[in-house]
């Protein structure tokens, strides 16, 4: 999780992000989700869906999709 939540760092202009802020709240918005979805199926090998990232929202939420998506379940 915490791998997560530096990479929304990277994206989101090196603002502090802990494991249950808010993508939208920390000023993320739909390009920027598009970026670390692609980053995601890269790194990690998992495809997460644009409605599974935004309704995710917290780097946590997102380090359990990314988890659930390893496990193939």
């Amino acid at each position: 999780m915490r791998e997560i939540s530096q990479m929304w760092r990277e994206y989101l202009n090196g603002r502090e992000v802990g494991a249950d802020d808010d993508f939208f709240a920390l000023g993320g918005n739909s390009l920027t989700g598009i970026k670390i979805i692609d980053r995601v199926a890269r790194d990690y090998g998992v495809q997460l869906s644009v409605r599974d990232f935004y309704l995710a929202q917290t780097p946590a939420r997102v380090a359990g999709l990314i988890e659930q998506g390893r496990a193939g379940t």
